[in-house]
């Protein structure tokens, strides 16, 4: 099993990437735990507004959403009862045992994994720390609920046959020219989603550190219709220059 661990400022980012990939038959809620309401029953603001309540005890954290995705090897088919006990040993192991959670099954790629989104902010206001939480305590249990469930250890998984569609990597500032990653990352995310608005955009792209920019309502920018390309940084602010859309291909 390999664990990755994202955390940023955007829960409606991380709830509604998964929920798009529900109305597209990619992903499936297996799970809310914590919930005062069967999954089946949650609309999509009592999914949201049970975690925002949290993060409400705490405005002043820069990091509120953590989005977090357990991959297994192909052919290590696991029925969903399986994948949720996994999911609330991982939680409960790596210190989340008493924060509300949704899990999702996703059938977007090559292998079987799971999306959990939860909040790192506590009833009382207090942070759960994250530095540090992938190293640590993330590898721990990852080697302990490989024993206790007989998976396939991380170390010994066959590299996974890449996903074209699904190949393309979140933009890491610096790592590589500016334009030309935010041009990639449109080139996919354009062609294999749709979208009705500029929040739903940058739902998705928020989750490989882009986001489109409007500018102020009082900008030129925005008067002119005009619209920008940032790189985040891993707390989900805006660094580096902007891109215009007008000089990407794929914009």
């Amino acid at each position: 099993m390999v664990a990755k661990i994202k955390s940023g400022k955007s829960l409606i980012g991380a709830l509604n990437y998964n929920e798009n990939k529900v109305k597209q038959g990619k992903a499936v809620l297996i799970a809310a735990a914590k919930y005062p309401k069967d999954k089946d029953q949650l609309s999509f603001n009592d999914k949201l507004f049970r975690l925002t309540d949290l993060t409400a005890m705490n405005q002043w954290a820069k990091t509120n959403a953590v989005h977090i995705s357990l991959n297994f090897p192909n052919g290590e088919l696991l029925a969903d009862e399986k994948l949720n006990e996994i999911a609330q040993d991982y939680l409960v192991s790596v210190g989340f045992q008493t924060q509300p959670y949704l899990v999702y099954r996703h059938e977007d790629a090559g292998h079987p994994h799971i999306h959990i989104v939860t909040t790192n902010i506590q009833r009382d206001g207090k942070r759960i720390s994250l530095h540090y939480l992938g190293q640590n305590e993330s590898e721990k249990t990852r080697k302990a609920i490989e024993v206790k469930y007989g998976l396939t250890k991380a170390e010994d998984q066959p590299k996974q046959t890449p996903n074209l569609k699904a190949a393309v990597e979140a933009a890491e500032y610096g790592k590589a020219e500016t334009k030309r990653v935010i041009t990639n990352i449109l080139g996919y995310t354009l062609r294999a989603f749709k979208f009705t608005s500029l929040p739903e955009l940058n739902a998705l792209l928020q989750q490989y550190n882009i986001q489109a920019d409007r500018g102020s309502k009082d900008s030129r920018m925005y008067a002119h219709e005009g619209l920008v390309y940032w790189i985040l940084d891993k707390q989900g602010n805006k660094i580096g220059v902007p891109i215009k859309a007008s000089t990407i291909s794929h914009a």
